[in-house]
């Protein structure tokens, strides 16, 4: 047929699936042809299996399921100006000419077309069988420049982007920060147990895992299950948390990431009120909002306070490095400090306060004056002592290099961050925590060195730090000679693409979502740490 028009490189082939009416093939007729019928032809199932296939070309070419569009967008006295020609084919005149100008009338057998799209009095009935943005795609190619008119245009472009950013679903990360195999065993086998069940299970497998790591069967279940310094009470901590959220008594909404991840967090603080020596904090997104500071009315000053009152270390355990620099860690902790300071923390309490900034990289404390100074006596891990210059720089050389080519696979203008003991890019342009994840888990994937590092999604940068958090917490709980058992460290990353994850070979966890989860659990623990003392005081 004279009619068909090649494949356009412009706009890719679009395929929908057609139910109930076999293979069909889109021909167009183009404006000099008005004669030439836009007849959909079946073509070989081996080609077109199921599937609706259209091809695309100049704007003169407009596909019968623009014309469809038009007219069912149009009003009743629009849609009631067509008539039938000799061959008994459908004209779509002014309806269609005033939607888009540029195209002539083109004709449609009516006959020959699918039930979902044939004229039934007077008005064109139209099933959504095509997606939504075929149609759009339709429309731009009936444009008189073209695609290139929606992307030159600057409105249509800070609308799509900020419909991107702005969409809360994946600005807090959608499912991608809620992502752990222990806690998705959990949540499955809700399938076929009740929560009372469920955590009567989990409870008494990792008791078993707890005497035997290797060979346990919650190993063999979850081969990603790490260590347990504590056992966990979970059927008291599903008792306590279903007093408002009524797990037990819902029958058709199984619980969430975020329960199952409430009740281990209740169940760890009940453990480790026991003997709890030393309580580490990550910095962002856990003591306050990413990218602001420690300000005077956070309320987790306070508990840090009540905590370094009834002999417990507190440590801030961050990414931020500042070599050199302690005015730095400062600024960041300006609140806290400030209200030690107003508050005239006894000397012996501000011995108990640190800070561990770059992963592991500086250990600073708190002087009687309320300021931090680097630890100058050996602290450092003896592996860590082995780390030569030249090794650590080709690392992050590396490291660079592959962020760099990653950020250009992905098309995201970025600006690199370089500090004496990590690297970082941050976007210079709106993207999503996706595009951060690929970036990390790339690094993860193929970054090689003899000295271990963390490439981690700080939800608006990525960063690869030498050494972790891993490191940071062993060379901290030894200096301050700390048990695992007696250590609990509190972030809001544990994914793979977090920076948290790492603390888990080391101590017990707490794993929040944000500030204020953080000061709930906190609040929990110091109350029964107090109770406890107050208990063994009366004992």
């Amino acid at each position: 047929m004279s009619g068909l028009v090649q494949r356009s490189s412009l706009l890719p082939q679009r395929e929908a699936a057609v139910q109930g009416m076999g293979s069909l093939r889109v021909v167009h007729a183009t404006a000099q042809q008005p004669n030439t019928c836009l007849t959909p032809t079946r073509s070989s199932r081996a080609e077109h299996s199921g599937h609706l296939t259209s091809s695309f070309s100049s704007p003169g070419r407009l596909p019968w399921s623009t014309v469809a569009r038009s007219v069912e967008g149009a009003s009743s006295k629009q849609t009631s100006e067509h008539h039938r020609n000799s061959n008994g084919a459908t004209v779509l005149t002014r309806a269609t000419a005033q939607m888009f100008p540029r195209c002539k009338p083109s004709y449609i057998h009516s006959s020959k077309l699918p039930p979902a799209l044939r004229l039934s009095n007077k008005r064109l009935v139209l099933r959504r069988w095509v997606k939504d943005d075929f149609g759009s795609q339709c429309y731009a190619m009936a444009m008189p420049n073209g695609w290139r008119d929606l992307i030159n245009d600057q409105d249509l472009k800070i609308t799509r982007a900020s419909s991107v950013a702005d969409a809360h679903v994946l600005r807090r990360k959608g499912h991608l920060k809620e992502q752990d195999k222990f806690i998705q065993f959990m949540i499955d086998l809700h399938h076929t147990h009740s929560p009372e069940e469920v955590m009567e299970k989990m409870e008494r497998w990792i008791r078993e895992h707890r005497e035997d790591p290797r060979r346990s069967k919650l190993k063999q279940m979850v081969q990603t299950v790490g260590d347990f310094y504590t056992g966990l009470k979970l059927t008291d901590a599903l008792a306590e948390y279903d007093s408002f959220s009524h797990i037990s008594q819902r029958r058709y909404v199984p619980p969430n990431f975020a329960e199952i991840r409430h009740i281990l967090n209740i169940a760890q603080v009940r453990a480790s009120a026991e003997s709890i020596q030393l309580v580490t904090f990550d910095a962002d997104g856990t003591l306050y909002e990413d990218g602001h500071h420690f300000e005077q009315n956070n309320k987790m000053i306070h508990l840090i306070t009540n905590l370094l009152q009834h002999n417990t270390n507190v440590a801030i355990v961050t990414a931020a490095g500042y070599p050199g620099e302690p005015e730095r860690f400062e600024q960041r902790l300006a609140g806290l400090l400030q209200a030690f300071k107003d508050t005239n923390l006894p000397p012996e309490l501000c011995d108990r306060f640190y800070v561990m900034g770059g992963e592991c990289n500086y250990l600073l404390r708190l002087t009687p004056s309320y300021r931090l100074e680097f630890v100058e006596e050996q602290w450092r891990l003896p592996s860590m002592l082995l780390w030569d210059e030249r090794t650590v720089e080709k690392l992050l050389d590396d490291a660079q290099a592959l962020l760099l080519a990653t950020a250009v696979r992905l098309r995201l203008p970025v600006k690199v961050i370089r500090k004496e003991r990590a690297v970082g890019i941050v976007p210079q342009g709106i993207t999503i925590y996706e595009v951060l994840e690929e970036l990390t888990l790339t690094v993860q994937a193929q970054l090689q060195s003899d000295i271990p590092f963390c490439a981690f999604n700080g939800g608006n940068d990525v960063f690869v730090d030498v050494g972790n958090k891993s490191l940071g917490l062993e060379a901290l709980m030894t200096y301050l000679q700390c048990d695992p058992v007696a250590t609990l460290h509190v972030g809001d990353r544990f994914t793979d693409s977090g920076n948290d994850s790492a603390a888990r070979t080391k101590c017990c966890i707490l794993w929040v979502a944000n500030p204020d989860e953080t000061a709930f659990f906190i609040k929990m623990l110091y109350e029964d740490i107090r109770a406890r003392k107050q208990l063994a005081n009366t004992g």
